[in-house]
Order: C-alpha cells, then sequence, then structure tokens
C-alpha cells in the first residue's frame, strides 16, 4: 500500500487552464495497449443487460469498435440482490435471463461469427463475454451487483453475520462458480463458469439516501465493511479451492459516492480498502437534469460544488491510497429545457429536463455528438474546471467530450490514480471515439 505521504495531488486548476494545450498534444496515433497485455492504469467500462434491445448495442459492438482492445474491465450491469437475501437469476425485478444466458445469438451478432445452437448450456451476453475474453487475452469481466433501481434489499441482507454469508455465497456461486438455474438445454452447474473474475458492488448508498424505497440504516456502515471483508473471505477462499493450474486472485471493487456526507455515512474508508482492489469513484451526476437550475455535472474542478478533484480529495483524506482510485468519467449527458437568463445558459433557471432519445434529461454522447455538428448548439468549455456544455438558448446539455476526457485522463495519470471507469459503453460513437481518448490519455508520457 503506498503511504498517504506520497499521494499528493499535483494537477491543480492552474493546469486544468492547459485543457485545449493537452488536446492538442495528444498522440494522433491509435496508443492503446495490446490486448494480450493489461494495461498499466485500468480502463473499466459498464456494459448495460438492457442495452441489447432499444440501443441494439451487442457485446460484439465492443470488438468491432475496438474498444475491448483497449479496457482492462468490463463490469456487466447488474446482478439482482432479492428480497430473500442471496443473489437470485430469474425470479426477482431487474433480472433477465433471457438477456444474460438463454437469448441465442445469431452469427451476425455473435462475437466469433458462430451462431448459438438450441443445445448449448451458455448462449446471450454471458456467451458472447466468453468469445470477447477469448480474442482479448487479459480482459476481465466483473459482476456488478444492485446498481440505482437493485439496492433496496442489501441493508435487509447484510445485518446478520449469517445474513452476509448468505448473500456471499450465493452471488458466488451464481456468477463466479457460474451454476445458472435451467432453462430448457440451458444453464446447470458451471454452465457460466470462467465468465466472471470478480465482483463490483454497487450499492447505492449504504447508510444514506438512494432510489426512493430503499432501507436505510444507521448500522449500514459496518455491515458493508463487513460485507465486504467477507466477499474478499469467501474468494479468496474459492480462488485457491480450484486445481492448481486453474487457482486466480478474484477481484473485489465497490461504486462509491462523490458526496462527503455520504461517504461518511457509509464507507469505513481505510478499513474497507484493504480488502478492495480498487472502487470506482462517482465522477458524474453532481447535477441532474431535475433540478430546476441548469449545472455542471461532471467538471473536474469545481469552485465550492462537487467535482472530480473534491470527490478524489475527499477519498484521500478519509485514507484511500491513489492507486485504487478510478475515476468514474460519463459516457452521456445531463440535460435541461426551457432555460431563461441569456449568457451561456449555466445557472440559469430551467423548467424541466430536455427531451432526449431514451429518456427525458439523460442523452447518450452519440446523440450529442450530433447535435453539437448540427450548427443549432453552440459549444461551450470551462477551460479552468474542464467540462464541456452545448446551449441553443432554450436547450442545455452538459457532457464529456474527447476533449474533457483526454484532461481527466491526464489528470487520473499525473496523479498516480488507478484509472477510468466509464457508464456506459453503450454512449459511445461506433468507432469508440470516447474510449480512444481517455485511453490516450491514460498511456501518454
Amino acid at each position: 500500500m503506498r503511504p498517504r505521504a506520497m499521494t499528493k495531488l499535483t494537477f491543480g486548476a492552474a493546469a486544468a487552464a492547459t485543457l485545449g494545450l493537452l488536446a492538442t498534444l495528444a498522440p494522433t496515433a491509435d496508443a492503446h495497449q495490446p490486448s494480450e497485455h493489461k494495461p498499466e492504469l485500468k480502463r473499466i467500462g459498464y456494459f448495460t443487460q438492457w442495452g441489447i434491445y432499444g440501443r441494439n448495442f451487442q457485446v460484439k459492438d465492443l470488438e468491432t469498435s475496438g474498444t475491448a482492445a483497449k479496457l482492462s474491465h468490463i463490469n456487466y450491469a447488474f446482478g439482482v440482490i432479492g428480497s430473500d437475501g442471496k443473489c437470485l437469476m430469474g425470479n426477482a425485478p431487474g433480472s433477465d435471463p433471457w438477456a444474460d444466458y438463454v437469448r441465442p445469438v445469431d452469427a451476425a451478432t455473435s462475437v466469433d461469427g458462430v451462431g448459438d445452437t438450441a443445445e448449448q448450456r451458455l448462449a446471450g451476453n454471458f456467451n458472447e463475454l466468453r468469445e470477447l475474453k477469448a480474442k482479448n487475452p487479459g480482459l476481465k469481466v466483473m459482476i456488478s451487483l444492485g446498481g440505482w433501481t437493485g439496492s433496496a434489499h442489501f441493508s435487509d441482507a447484510v445485518r446478520t453475520d449469517a445474513g452476509r454469508k448468505t448473500l456471499v455465497a450465493s452471488c458466488i456461486d451464481t456468477y463466479i462458480k457460474g451454476n445458472l438455474p435451467v432453462d430448457g438445454a440451458r444453464g446447470g452447474a458451471g454452465a457460466a463458469a470462467g465468465i466472471f473474475d470478480g465482483v463490483d458492488l454497487d450499492w447505492e448508498w449504504p447508510g444514506s439516501d438512494g432510489a426512493p424505497g430503499n432501507v436505510i440504516r444507521p448500522e449500514d456502515k459496518p455491515n458493508f465493511t463487513k460485507l465486504v471483508r467477507e466477499f474478499r473471505t469467501q474468494l479468496d477462499a474459492y480462488g485457491r479451492s480450484l486445481p492448481k493450474a486453474q487457482r486466480k486472485h478474484y477481484e473485489l471493487s465497490a461504486y462509491v459516492p462523490t458526496a462527503p456526507a455520504k461517504i461518511d455515512a457509509g464507507f469505513e474508508v481505510s478499513r474497507i480498502m484493504r480488502d478492495f482492489d480498487f472502487v470506482n469513484l462517482q465522477g458524474y451526476d453532481f447535477h441532474v437534469s431535475g433540478e430546476k437550475t441548469t449545472a455542471q455535472q461532471s467538471a473536474l474542478f469545481a469552485k465550492d460544488d462537487f467535482s472530480v478533484d473534491q470527490t478524489v480529495k475527499a477519498w484521500l483524506r478519509r485514507g484511500a491510497p491513489a492507486h485504487k482510485l478510478v475515476v468514474g468519467m460519463p459516457f452521456y449527458g445531463q440535460g435541461w429545457t426551457g432555460v431563461t437568463g441569456g449568457g451561456d445558459g449555466l445557472g440559469q433557471p430551467a423548467t424541466g429536463p430536455a427531451p432526449a432519445t431514451w429518456v427525458a434529461g439523460s442523452e447518450d454522447y452519440k446523440y450529442l455528438k450530433k447535435l453539437a455538428d448540427s450548427g443549432t448548439y453552440k459549444l461551450h468549455r470551462g477551460y479552468r474546471n474542464g467540462h464541456a456544455w452545448l446551449f441553443d438558448g432554450t436547450n442545455l446539455w452538459t457532457y464529456d467530450d474527447p476533449t474533457v476526457l483526454r484532461t481527466k485522463a491526464s489528470y487520473v495519470r499525473q496523479n498516480g490514480l488507478g484509472g477510468a471507469m466509464v457508464w456506459s459503453l453503450d454512449g459511445d460513437t461506433a468507432d469508440g471515439e470516447l474510449i480512444t481518448a481517455i485511453d490516450r490519455g491514460l498511456t501518454r508520457r
């Protein structure tokens, strides 16, 4: 573990003013690490289970876009914690076995170009991830448990030692051992073995408000620490139990908040960081389209407001080692409509979330890029603060473009942090414009 005294941040606000210069100096060649070599800094991308439907974003797209070769980890969102305190597949809201392992994938959509058969035990996204890993040695896949709408049952599940043991054992059984419910020819014991290389905890949030209806208790904070310890213990034990040639270290991570109040309510930082391989810092949704005033959602620096730099420093002050902090970056924007007050639109009153392709107030980067290129919107940059936004006089979108992401990646590299995480991969362009910008920022010397 790196001594805390060595985690001093060196990339200050003055350096952020060189955002444009950093973008200009970024390498023009594709500088990503070879897929068979683990990148020095982590590049983590969330793949959404449901993205295969309306967005038609398939696992194969990660290969054809070149994205997979630029990633160290894929976080598969999400595994479900049921009301019985176990990892569940198929009998809980949010679970979708059809997408996970039942759906037959045809040859044109398959990573290896071979269509699924009716007889094979594993199909769907899980089998495609297996094929993707075969083409990209060293790429790891983590199962992310919970999420914003899937964290309701964590608090109940982890109240007792027996509950924690049961929860962890069920998650390892389902995802690490790959024991899936039988669905016709699909599933069965060990059907998904070898797909997942670790567990990512997305409890949003222990000890403080998350989605409406979530159970919250003051004791969530110590119970979360115990949950992390239980995952570390059981993952290590299972890794050691494998035949000698197959033994491995299963990684453990978490998605963690930016607000100091939420950190203090739910996380015993110095204790949990001993058991985590890394944590993914919330680097977005600092402000959201449901608010009455437009604001930045993901600035690198911001005076008297949430920011990436503020988040990093908050975790460092509480004892987290810099090299275990992975900075979250958005592949989408937050948007407002009915903006009045003139100027560049930022910090002005608005009537509500802006119309969007899927959900009002939230838009994928690939669509925002079209708005930026349309000539209808003007692109604004906060050069000192490291963020960008689009404004047409009525609608405003705050988001990260390649210039911003290269700067954030440089910040990660210059400050000895652990890497970059993105939510979510389906927001990128077909040629992987955003992940390429991050990759170049992380690898530039």
